[in-house]
């Protein structure tokens, strides 16, 4: 099942989860033109404000707030068309806020003058079956249930959704080709699992359906982050 036509290195969103808004600027600079985008999430966001956003906008780099925004409709809302004012790219929020809140979210950022993407996290690749069963007490299977709050995002007109590779192929059955699949958890064959549970390697990820790819800690945290950006493109190629 192929995924929508964009170049290999397109693909990589390279998550900058650091509390070191120079250092990730620096990061960003150096794999200017080998990446698609950068992921800006709650650790920098947190470290250096909505200004850290903007920083990188003027550098003409492509961001994905990872804000994973989750309250009350009219809350969500209000923050996405903020949010939006940065100029970024992608704004994440939870699909498990519901379709009221994201229908709220989506109708607020289809009011503004440039709105970025709109995307629901469906299950966080942290979880799997088990704490999907006894901690959050969901008795679907976790391919199931991305599944159905992929759908649920969909229906509220949301762009996409941020799901593991292992539901990328399920839901592109589902949502059909229009619809965006982010993917968390990717890791080249060649780099360790760490604290991910449901992943895949890139190839496998895009062969499932996947458009975007996240990748963090095997390219920065390489001993040579252009050579490992390059060599995951090389991959997808």
């Amino acid at each position: 099942m192929e995924a929508t036509a964009i170049e290999p290195q397109q693909r990589i969103i390279v998550a900058l989860d650091c509390d070191n808004g120079v250092e990730a600027l620096g990061m960003a600079e150096r794999l200017s033109g080998h990446v698609g985008a950068v992921k800006v999430g709650l650790e920098l966001f947190n470290a250096g404000g909505p200004q850290t956003l903007r920083r990188f906008v003027e550098t003409g780099t492509r961001v994905f707030y990872d804000a994973k925004l989750h309250d009350i409709p009219v809350t969500v809302a209000r923050a996405v068309a903020v949010a939006a004012r940065t100029g970024v790219w992608m704004i994440n929020l939870h699909a498990t806020g519901g379709s009221a809140m994201m229908q709220q979210a989506e109708a607020a950022n289809a009011e503004l003058q440039a709105p970025p993407l709109l995307i629901g996290v469906t299950l966080l690749t942290s979880l799997d079956e088990r704490a999907l069963a006894d901690d959050l007490r969901v008795s679907l299977s976790p391919l199931h249930y991305v599944v159905h709050l992929a759908k649920l995002a969909q229906a509220a007109g949301l762009h996409g959704v941020v799901a593991s590779p292992r539901e990328a192929a399920a839901v592109r059955e589902a949502c059909g080709s229009g619809f965006l699949i982010v993917t968390p958890g990717v890791r080249p064959t060649w780099a360790a699992a760490d604290d991910q549970k449901r992943i895949a390697t890139p190839a496998e990820a895009v062969a499932d359906g996947a458009d975007y790819l996240v990748i963090g800690r095997p390219i920065t945290r390489a001993s040579d982050p252009l050579a490992a950006a390059m060599r995951v493109a090389e991959e997808l190629a």
